[in-house]
């Protein structure tokens, strides 16, 4: 009996270690310009206030708001997005939302308050 529960015990183990769960990707500020050169959108999740304060060159803007209301006018799913914000926690959050239903979004760990390229 002990050797069947250690068995099921280790299989249930090695199944786990096994998973294939898949999460977006996270990377730096520095990445952005080599994906916008593979395709790549930058899309800012900021309130459409900040965004007009100034944000990347190219960007477009999805507020993390709309997102949540579930806006998602002019998304496409085979297009890939770089998803910004401020300080890289409401990015985490839409690139979650938006993973979850099927887009291939990378999340920025920085935001905008640490971008030094060019802003419009």
């Amino acid at each position: 009996m002990k050797k069947l529960v250690w068995l099921i015990a280790t299989v249930l183990l090695l199944a786990a270690c096994g998973s294939t769960d898949k999460a977006f990707e996270t990377v730096d500020l520095k990445d952005i310009e080599a994906l916008q050169k593979k395709g790549a959108l930058v899309m800012d999740v900021r309130e459409v206030d900040e965004y007009n304060e100034g944000h990347m060159v190219s960007a477009i803007n999805m507020p993390l708001s709309q997102l949540q209301n579930g806006e998602r006018a002019g998304l496409d799913k085979d297009q890939k997005y770089v998803i910004v914000c401020r300080s890289g926690s409401r990015s985490r959050t839409a690139s979650g939302i938006l993973f979850e239903e099927g887009y291939d979004v990378i999340n920025v760990s920085e935001g905008m308050s640490t971008w030094l390229g060019p802003v419009e």
